[in-house]
């Protein structure tokens, strides 16, 4: 297996010329996002770093709970502090677009994360987009269900049934990737728009197929549930994959448990990408329509290192622990 993908995409970057302009510009920013995470605090804290190293000042972070109302509201805030630079993922583009374009108007540069709003300009009502790769995380976590269950066997598929262009791409790319392996068979597909409905609906699949190899599931918090389902019911050979790094699924995967594997992109990564786009664009620079970052393939041999291309941090005391234990074959004291 290979343990990671590397996209051969140039990422922006600044001359020492642009590096000083920008610094003597005296430029602020601000960050509105739809909700929080440790994934989302991750692309935070490489804005910030980001920023800081530019001489940028950040007046505001907010953040809306996936409430489209409550962005707007944050949008409303943000707009009198008057940032030159905003970073934002839009909770709901028709509801957020007129809020946006009140501060692009008065002369704040945007930089939007993940998901483009219909009509908008490049280049003139937003600077860039940055993104993951989803058909090729799609592609990657087929071939990580293909090691998992050695190329042969029965895989349900718990998909994200809302309509979310970035899990549904992903979850697209994953289910066309493993059907052209003549050695399995997509035996059971359930979706799900609410994570909590995860666990019943693995529990619903494992009756209809009592011989599942392996099951898919859009991401890692969804993932959860699957896994509590399949250690209730004593399914320890059923392999998950999914995407994203998640501390408690983390222990499983370490200690050889139902998850085998996933696939991370880099959050930090994007923050810093999300931020000097920013802050070029704010002193007049051409910038990227689009901007992709790296993604890696984790399992069990390589779950420190993704942690630290992902947040740019250690792992969690708890999850050292794991590691070192499910090296050594033991359980961690938790």
């Amino acid at each position: 297996m290979t343990p990671c993908y590397v996209l051969s995409q140039d990422k922006f970057a600044l001359t020492v010329e642009q590096f000083d302009e920008i610094k003597g510009a005296k430029l602020s920013a601000a960050m509105a996002w739809h909700g929080s995470s440790p994934w989302i605090q991750a692309v935070t804290a490489g804005a910030r770093e980001e920023f800081e190293r530019l001489g940028i000042k950040v007046v505001a972070v907010t953040e809306a709970h996936y409430d489209p109302a409550k962005q707007v509201s944050d949008l409303e805030t943000l707009k009198i502090l008057h940032p030159d630079i905003l970073l934002s993922l839009s909770v709901d583009g028709l509801s957020t677009k007129p809020s946006y374009l009140q501060m692009v108007g008065a002369g704040t540069r945007l930089v939007l994360l993940s998901n483009p709003i219909s009509g908008f300009r490049h280049g003139v009502d937003f600077a860039g987009i940055v993104e993951d790769d989803v058909e090729s995380m799609g592609n990657a976590a087929a071939q990580l269900m293909v090691d998992a269950i050695s190329g042969k066997g029965r895989v349900g598929i718990i998909y994200h049934e809302a309509d979310y262009p970035i899990t549904n791409r992903r979850d697209a790319a994953f289910r066309q990737a493993l059907r052209r392996h003549a050695g399995i068979k997509i035996v059971s597909e359930k979706g799900f728009t609410k994570k909590s409905h995860t666990a019943q609906l693995t529990a619903a699949m494992l009756i209809q197929n009592p011989k599942l190899d392996g099951i898919y599931v859009s991401w890692d918090a969804a993932a959860e549930g699957v896994i509590e389902a399949l250690r209730m019911s004593g399914h320890k050979e059923v392999k998950v994959i999914t995407h994203d790094l998640g501390v408690n699924n983390l222990i499983d995967m370490a200690l050889g448990g139902n998850m085998y594997g996933t696939v991370s992109d880099r959050p930090n990564e994007m923050g810093k990408l999300m931020a000097r786009i920013g802050a070029g664009a704010a002193i007049g620079l051409k910038t990227p329509l689009t901007t992709q970052v790296d993604f890696n393939l984790v399992t069990r041999v390589n779950i420190a290192d993704s942690w630290r291309l992902a947040f740019a941090t250690e792992l969690p005391a708890i999850l050292q622990q794991a590691v070192q234990q499910g090296s050594q074959g033991g359980v961690p004291s938790l």
